[in-house]
Parts: C-alpha cells; structure tokens; sequence
C-alpha cells in the first residue's frame, strides 16, 4: 500500500476493484452499488435541470431540501426535531468531516478514531492540525468503555463515531450514546457522528442517532450522506446537523472550501424526499445481507459477527489460510479464485494484518450468488 503522509492511500481501495476488472473477478470489494436509481430520481433531476437549476445555492443549501430533510427526520421512528439553523447541505460526507474537524481543532489537539474505520478520519485530522490517537475494538467489534477511557487525555479535542459501521456494521444505540456522555462530559471534547447508513439497520434495530442525545447535541457535528441513502453517490451532496453555534461555525469555513453543493442534484433530492420511504431500504439491503450471509456458510469463511447495518459483511479467513496476510489473501483470492474483497488492515493505521477480509453486499443478487457459489465450488 502506497502511503501520503504516513495514511494508507486509496488507491489500495481501487486497485483491488481494477485487479477484480483485470482478472474477470466477481467485485465484492466496494460499497457502490451496481444496481439502478429509483427511476422518480431521474425524473426529478431532468425536471431540476428543466427548470434552470444551475447556478449556486444558499450556503446553507437549498430551501425546499433543507425543509424536506426537517420533515423526514421527524417522521424517523427514534423522531429527530431540528431548527432550520441546524441543517446543512453539504457536498459529501467526507467534506463534511474534514470541516467539522476544521471548527474545533487546534494544533496539537487529540482525535480518537475508533478502528477499523475509514481510511480518510486519520488524515482528515492531521490535515487540519490534530493529532489522531488510536483506538482498536476487540475482535467482537464492541467498544470497550474502559480502554476507550484510556485514550481520553487532556489534549483530547473530539471522537470520531461511524454508526453504522463500515466496516463492521456494528450500531450504536441510546445505551452507548449514553456510555459516551459519561465519557466526556466533564472535558470539551466534540463528537463527529457519521451516520450515513442510517437507513441500513437491520433486524427490528431502528438508527438511533447521536443527535437525540439532550447532551450531546451541543457539541456533536452529525453527519448523513444521499449518496449512502439512494445509490446517487456520484451526485455529492449530503447534510450536517449541528447546534446553532456550530452550525454558524462550520459555514463560516464552507465558504472558504466550497461554498454550496450540486445545484441540480439539491431540487432532484428535495422531490424526492416527499416520495421515499426509508423501510424500503432496510428491506432492500437485509435480503442482501441475509442472501450473503445464508451462501457464505456453504464456503470455508466464517462469520463471527453478522452485520447489523451498513452494506458491509465481515469474515474470518483463516480456515483457508493460516500464513497470507489479509492483504495478500485478498489479492490472492481476486486473481486465483477470482472474487474481490478488501482486507481488514485497510481499515486500521494501527496494525499491517488482521484475520478477516470485508465484502460488500450492496450488489444485485445475481452478482452475489454467482460470486459465492463460485467461491464454494473453488475452495
């Protein structure tokens, strides 16, 4: 793996999803979906670029969205009640954190990144000055208060929190939301909360956002993603809820960064909100991960922990392999056995192997059923 300033480089994420394309490989490995839109999004988008939609949009974004993600929020079954000057529209999720980071830090300030995570949180944090400190979840992938406790110091400046997780699906509920407060509440310490697979939680579990906490709330930058949502994520726009202090803190550096997001996209998601039902998408993606998870069990693969949101499913691979790294059983399983995956450790700073590999099931059924039993037949 290529590095940038100590980081893992995306390309790694890439290469593995150009090595499936090489090779005529079955591409498990990446979460961008390669089934079709809701045919109402084209419809919507044709009709926004009918209508002129192409000049920039108010820094906070466009009205009638701003309007349609207060009144979907409130119709969650956990219900979030939000202030028009607690919305953002911004262009993606990644902007969103890397300018939430920019409002708080300091140089020298800690961040603590719970791993596995994604690969932009550590250099996100670095860029912006802080220094990232590093907490591993136990094999479980469930957060241990006391050692997460022990990351905390005086220099500490925010948490990062992905619920769901990619890439372990794990979900935080009201419970941990709880657990965390107590953490931190006597420091100024922020929470950056990306929820972007909010409407991915499976088995009865309901997303119970970071921003219902009465507490939390005020110091919490919590971040959503269209793209995740609707399988638009070419169109870059999502939205950052925050208190009014920091809302006025984080637009004050959006306009130096990129000021607004997609004009046309903005009106297409606006409509489109007073159309989409959020159940559909849970539904959608819980056949696919129990479509997965019923095919990997006639593979050597083994799933310690289903998924429990997200599009993501973990397996350990050392029933197959006891010697290769994660990284080279990965490459090894998109050329030779020809089905693509990412290696756990792609996921960490911390550490250069694991004993698991991360699939996507956020693909057509076909793909997923060729691609495993495929794998069962060649194992």
């Amino acid at each position: 793996m290529n590095n940038i300033y100590g980081f893992s480089h995306y390309s790694f994420f890439t290469d593995m999803s150009e090595l499936a394309a090489k090779h005529n490989s079955f591409d498990l490995s990446l979460g961008i979906p390669d089934f079709d839109i809701d045919e109402r999004l084209r419809v919507y988008l044709k009709e926004s670029a009918d209508l002129k939609n192409h000049h920039y949009e108010p820094l906070a974004g466009n009205p009638l969205l701003i309007e349609n993600v207060i009144r979907f929020n409130l119709k969650r079954i956990n219900s979030i009640k939000l202030l028009e000057n607690e919305v953002t529209i911004v262009p993606c999720a990644t902007f969103a954190l890397y300018t939430s980071l920019k409002c708080i830090l300091n140089q020298g300030d800690e961040v603590i990144i719970i791993q596995p995570s994604y690969y932009t949180y550590g250099p996100s944090v670095f860029l912006n000055g802080g220094i990232p400190v590093y907490y591993d979840l136990d094999n479980d992938f469930n957060i241990n208060w006391d050692k997460l406790q022990n990351c905390i110091s005086e220099k500490t400046k925010a948490i990062i929190v992905n619920s769901p997780q990619n890439p372990t699906g794990k979900i935080w509920s009201k419970n941990d939301w709880d657990r965390l407060y107590e953490l931190i509440k006597s420091q100024e310490i922020y929470l950056i909360s990306e929820e972007i697979y909010d409407t991915y939680c499976y088995d009865g579990i309901d997303h119970f956002s970071s921003f219902l906490h009465p507490e939390l709330k005020k110091r919490t930058f919590c971040i959503f993603s269209f793209g995740k949502m609707f399988h638009t994520t070419g169109w870059k726009v999502g939205y950052l809820l925050t208190p009014p202090d920091l809302t006025s803190k984080f637009r004050c550096h959006q306009q130096y960064i990129s000021y607004s997001a997609n004009s046309p996209c903005q009106y297409a998601l606006a409509k489109y909100l007073e159309v989409f039902e959020s159940s559909e998408n849970h539904i959608l993606m819980q056949k696919k991960r129990d479509l997965f998870n019923d095919l990997i069990k006639e593979t050597p693969f083994v799933t310690e922990n289903k998924a429990e949101g997200a599009v993501f499913q973990v397996v350990n691979f050392r029933n197959i392999s006891k010697t290769m790294t994660d990284v080279e059983f990965s490459k090894w399983l998109t050329v030779d056995k020809k089905v693509s995956c990412l290696p756990l450790s792609a996921f960490y700073n911390s550490r250069q192997n694991s004993d698991y590999v991360r699939f996507s099931f956020a693909k057509n059924d076909d793909l997923i059923i060729d691609a495993l039993n495929h794998l069962r037949k060649n194992l």
